[in-house]
């Protein structure tokens, strides 16, 4: 018997020491736990927002991605997904699971240390919400107290829309809601099954299960998941094959946002942060812009294919660089997504490293999709850099990182980046209202913003500024001025050296009147015209479209657009044409609304006839339109008839050398300009005009954005006659069978 009760005692002993240790932990930490006023009363960091016109979002800033979710609002399947992966006895058991803790007391007895935990959906809130991550038994027990006090003041229902909102999910997204739109840039009611289960996965560990960062073990979890919510019948069969076959994929790429408005949303960043300080982070603003996601969309898409029909007729450079590969034998995905690593992907255009090639066939690792095989007419592009003999640092050949896209049948095709840039900006001609704004290629390879901050010389697109000064010092469109070469002496320019412009390709026509010397684009027609109403004149009267007179010196070279303009100031100089004559601010931020959605600050622009200074007689900016209605209907812009309008007027502009390729055009109702050149400027090569270059972009622009904007009939404003004359002498000719109808000035012209 003392054999028995020395043992018994010793145990009882130490069973009363163990119960007295908790007591006394229980007294000492429990009454000072944290107060749950952080979770009753749940105002997360908020992060600073941008959306478009029509509401849809477009950038978001803040040191935390969220977008916080009623319980009620979490589709079923996902509630059913994070179960399954986290807690599946979540309503079944009060805020500690005793079977898990008692399997992680054994594991945690026998290796000495706290390896493993068992922590309920309730007990990762308190962890989330107050505690730490380390794992020691003082924190554990901390978190299992805390985790009391929660279930005994809250719902499970409250608990569990606390962890949907709380949870990191990696790519800085907190909550469900946010990681949806991080990884699938979609609401979590438009994911799939699988796709859900991928950010269920993703609370165990966010990075090690990141499917950007580690595809492959995010695609193990994923099925864990996927398994157990068939084994706890969340899904039938047909469900989980489905999700199986159909994995989804999260790009590495995808902000998270309905469309790609980059330039803007740092636009309206950096303005919030002067307006309102660097706690806008957090605090929930919302910023509404006057952008309109049909025009967003369209301009984005015009500027990435002109840009890359530019690239592709200029031929392939090569390799972006090389990758050190084994010379023979195989290299594990790990170490290929290795070798891309610095490599980004841009919208469709994937890099990807060679493993194999020939002229028949290259074998590459894409990121984010793994081995692909480009055969046929997807080689041709590079075909070139295949040969051979073709030159080492121009070959693909094994190691070479290459870009890659799918081409229209959804095959693989080899492209390349391009080097060159371009931009668009569209905006309401009656009120300034920005409706589209790309400022380069690809903002996350290249932040600046080529709309606002890139001054350029304008080249021929700066034609009708000098051509409506002219109006005003009495020429007509019927005015003759002789197209033939010319040589200027002027101490002021070309180094006191004779200056001799000529016409693109040398072509002149003698005399025209001044309506086909702009259709036509002729330089000599400008030079002369400026000469005669002079560039004093003309530097002052250009200032009335809000161009900085410092960046046009007043020299005959003015004719020609030697100066410098953003294309931001083009557009709004062109809508003085576009709407009878009023010069409007452009603006793109409608509205700011705070955390709690009131209006703090609200734009009130100006609109033409609404307090917008009018700048130019309306019949001024009627004939200039009518005459660039002419450079569409038969001048170097006729490829823009293909929209089918007889209401778009606009401008090509070509730089010396070709640097700098512009198209500046409208209809009555919205202006667009497109611009294509190098950032070091440099030339866009023999051919590549205003037309050629920048004008498809306009075009494929305004298809889209004028669908649903019906054609404007060209109105003629009081004070105008409309006079038949000979079109070869510009003369008064009612009986001339070949007579034109020209408008004119009825009274005379008022000079400012």
């Amino acid at each position: 018997m003392r054999i028995l009760l020395v043992p018994l005692a010793i145990l009882a002993t130490l069973g009363l020491v163990g119960v007295g240790v908790i007591v006394l932990a229980l007294a000492l930490i429990y009454p000072n736990l944290p107060s749950l006023e952080t979770m009753t009363d749940y105002r997360p960091k908020v992060p600073l927002r941008v959306f478009t016109a029509d509401d849809q979002l477009i950038g978001e800033f803040g040191e935390e991605r969220r977008a916080v979710l009623k319980l009620k609002a979490v589709p079923l399947r996902m509630r059913q997904a994070i179960l399954a992966a986290e807690d599946d006895r979540f309503y079944q058991h009060g805020a500690v699971d005793y079977q898990g803790v008692l399997r992680a007391m054994l594991a945690n007895l026998f290796s000495a240390r706290a390896k493993e935990g068992a922590s309920t959906i309730t007990m990762q809130v308190a962890r989330n919400f107050f505690l730490s991550n380390e794992k020691t038994f003082a924190r554990k027990l901390s978190e299992v107290l805390l985790a009391f006090k929660i279930e005994s003041n809250l719902s499970k229902d409250q608990i569990l829309e606390l962890y949907i909102n709380q949870i990191y999910l990696g790519q800085r997204a907190y909550g469900f809601g946010a990681a949806a739109y991080v990884y699938y840039g979609r609401s979590l009611d438009q994911l799939s099954i699988a796709e859900m289960a991928m950010l269920a996965g993703l609370p165990k560990a966010p990075s090690r299960y990141n499917p950007i960062v580690n595809p492959k073990r995010a695609a193990l979890r994923q099925q864990y998941v996927l398994r157990r919510m068939h084994d706890l019948k969340f899904i039938n069969d047909a469900e989980f094959e489905q999700a199986l076959r159909a994995p989804g994929r999260a790009t590495a790429f995808h902000p998270g946002f309905s469309l790609k408005a980059d330039y803007v949303a740092e636009m309206a960043r950096q303005y919030m942060v002067q307006a309102f300080g660097e706690d806008v982070y957090n605090k929930g603003y919302k910023v509404v812009t006057t952008l309109l996601k049909a025009d967003q969309d369209a301009a984005y898409q015009a500027v990435r294919q002109g840009v890359m029909d530019y690239d592709h007729r200029h031929g392939y450079r090569g390799p972006e660089d090389f990758a050190e590969l084994p010379a023979s034998g195989g290299v594990s995905d790990e170490e290929l997504e290795d070798a891309l690593s610095d490599t980004e992907i841009s919208d469709d255009l994937y890099p990807g490293v060679v493993v194999q090639a020939s002229d028949k066939e290259v074998q590459a690792y894409v990121k984010s999709t793994g081995m692909v095989s480009i055969k046929g007419e997807g080689l041709s592009f590079a075909k070139s850099a295949l040969a051979a003999n073709a030159p080492g640092a121009l070959r693909i050949r094994r190691g070479a990182i290459i870009r890659v896209s799918r081409g229209p049948g959804g095959s693989w095709e080899i492209t390349q980046y391009p080097d060159v840039e371009a931009a668009l900006v569209s905006l309401d001609s009656h009120n300034g209202a920005i409706r589209a704004l790309v400022g380069g290629f690809d903002f996350y390879q290249n932040k600046f913003n080529h709309v606002t901050q890139a001054f350029r010389q304008p080249g021929s697109s700066f034609k009708p500024f000098i051509y409506s000064a002219a109006l005003e010092k009495g020429f007509t469109p019927a005015t003759l001025v002789n197209d033939t070469p010319i040589s200027i002496t002027d101490p002021a320019m070309n180094n006191g050296e004779p200056w001799e412009p000529h016409n693109y390709e040398n072509e002149y026509l003698g005399p025209i009147r001044l309506r086909v010397g702009l259709a036509k684009s002729k330089n000599m027609i400008a030079i002369r015209v400026l000469q005669a109403i002079t560039p004093a004149y003309a530097h002052q009267y250009i200032l009335r479209f809000g161009f900085d007179g410092d960046k046009h010196p007043p020299y005959l070279s003015m004719a020609l657009g030697a100066g410098a303009a953003s294309p931001l100031q083009m557009a709004t100089a062109y809508a003085v044409f576009a709407n009878g004559g009023y010069k409007v601010t452009p603006y793109y931020i409608d509205r700011v609304l705070d955390g709690q959605g009131n209006v703090i600050s609200k734009n009130h622009p100006q609109a033409a006839g609404e307090g917008a200074e009018q700048v130019i007689d309306p019949r001024n900016a009627f004939i200039m339109t009518s005459m660039m209605r002419d450079v569409i209907r038969m001048g170097t812009a006729t490829r823009a008839l293909s929209l089918g309008r007889s209401d778009l007027a606009g401008k090509t502009g070509t730089t010396n050398e070709h640097v700098d390729a512009w198209f500046s055009g409208f209809q009555p109702s919205l202006v667009a300009i497109a611009w294509v050149g190098f950032d070091k400027p440099a030339s866009l090569g023999a051919h590549e005009t205003g037309a050629q270059a920048a004008l498809p972009i306009w075009i494929s622009y305004m298809e889209q954005a004028l669908k649903t904007i019906p054609e404007s009939p060209l109105v003629i404003p009081p004070g105008i006659n409309v006079v038949p004359i000979n079109p070869e002498t510009g003369k008064l000719d009612p009986s001339d069978k070949n007579r034109v109808d020209e408008y004119f000035y009825s009274e005379p012209v008022r000079l400012n």
